[in-house]
């Protein structure tokens, strides 16, 4: 049978709008959404804010989609989301005040509650059980606050945690609870055995007031009812000024880098399976580490597979990148087919984070550059390559990144 030209053109031209249907129906269930907390809009003197953008999963390319979202105050330093990717928290130094938002399939964001600290928020994260929220502040002393979860929503205080070394002012950087449950990690310094940059009050002649160790890592296990009790032997020396930490999907190892020697520390996790007794849940160094990064690492985050870390560097605008050795926990230097170990970014990366869903993104919010810059990971080589248009401009001054998946993806995991 013959079609006329007519028949022959409205056939082409129905085949043209299914194809673009199906292609249109792909993006929407492969689009996730990346958060970027902003200082500021425009620019200095505005409220801070959250940009939202969708995510296309086949270039890693970013664009903004949802209506960027007001903090109502200065300052939002951090943020974590809810393992079930349902609910955003958001810390704000403007009014010592974490906000909670919901999220919707569309990345939209709505307000729906405010907890307010006694002092500044530095770093929070959610439990993977979504039943509380640890959340760490201080700039003169530092706090670990715990709240209680129902259904997103934040309760009351259930547990609070000063963290001290003696009587010297110790200043919390980090903070991170295990997958498993079972316990939670705070980084921090001991600011009078580290302040570098500073003038004595005469008639000192230095600003060191203290013997101590300059970096700590705090370590707690999580009882019944959301007790918190020092682990054995915390707190566990941790450089000279840890900035951040983290632990692997299969609570055997923690990581933390170290701003000031530019270094990462890791630990493996002893005594810390269910049941855990009030000692449980201790730190020992990995061998032959700490582990050369970039100047001045800021941030870092491990892909859901377990598999690779990856560090962003303040001072020389680049990520690092690293394998995991799945038995010893022992990071080793990801190189690039070109043979360099390092990626760059624009100015001064402060927060990265990894796509949950299939592993494959990494972003890093730069303070500097007002903007974030992507980056293409090899789930084999766990090497890094730019995405399209990198890098995408962002509002004033970012200061922290979170990813959420949307539509049909499973979230990827690693087995001991």
């Amino acid at each position: 049978m013959k079609f006329s030209k007519l028949s022959q053109l409205f056939l082409v031209s129905s085949l043209g709008l299914l194809v673009a249907a199906l292609l249109t129906a792909c993006q929407l269930v492969t689009i996730d959404y990346v958060f970027v907390a902003n200082s500021a809009g425009s620019g200095p003197s505005s409220a801070g804010q959250i940009g939202i953008y969708a995510l296309d999963n086949a270039s890693g390319a970013i664009r903004p989609a949802a209506t960027t979202v007001q903090t109502g105050t200065s300052g939002p330093v951090a943020m974590a989301v809810s393992s079930d990717y349902a609910h955003l928290y958001v810390a704000n130094t403007g009014n010592n005040s974490v906000i909670h938002f919901t999220v919707a399939s569309d990345g939209t964001l709505t307000k729906a509650d405010t907890v307010t600290l006694a002092s500044a928020p530095v770093s929070l994260v959610v439990n993977a059980a979504n039943t509380y929220l640890y959340v760490v502040s201080g700039t003169s002393s530092a706090t670990l606050t715990e709240y209680a979860l129902s259904a997103g929503v934040i309760g009351s205080a259930t547990s609070t945690q000063q963290l001290r070394i003696g009587s010297d002012t110790v200043l919390p950087t980090g903070v991170f609870a295990l997958a498993n449950n079972n316990a939670v990690y705070v980084s921090a310094y001991d600011q009078s055995a580290y302040n570098p940059g500073c003038t004595p009050t005469p008639p000192a002649t230095s600003c060191i007031t203290s013997n101590a160790n300059p970096g700590w890592v705090f370590a707690f296990t999580v009882g019944t009812s959301g007790a918190l009790n020092p682990s054995a032997n915390s707190p566990y020396a941790a450089g000279i000024k840890p900035s951040a930490v983290t632990a692997d999907p299969t609570n055997r190892f923690v990581y933390v880098t170290d701003y000031a020697s530019s270094e990462l520390i890791g630990y493996a996790i002893t005594a810390c399976n269910a049941p855990v007794s009030a000692a449980g849940c201790q730190l020992s160094f990995l061998i032959n580490g700490p582990f050369k990064t970039g100047y001045q690492p800021s941030a870092l985050a491990i892909d859901p597979r377990g598999k690779f870390i990856y560090v962003a560097n303040a001072l020389d605008n680049s990520v690092s990148a690293f394998n995991i050795d799945l038995t010893t926990g022992t990071p080793a230097a990801a190189v690039n087919p070109t043979g360099s170990a390092t990626n760059s970014t624009d100015g001064r990366p402060v927060a990265l984070a990894i796509d949950p869903a299939i592993g494959r993104f990494v972003f890093t919010a730069n303070h500097d550059g007002n903007s974030v810059s992507g980056f293409v990971l090899d789930p084999t080589a766990g090497t890094l390559g730019q995405t399209q248009a990198t890098p995408y401009p962002a509002g004033y001054q970012p200061t922290a990144i979170v990813m959420v998946p949307h539509g049909n993806h499973s979230v990827q995991s690693v087995t001991p």
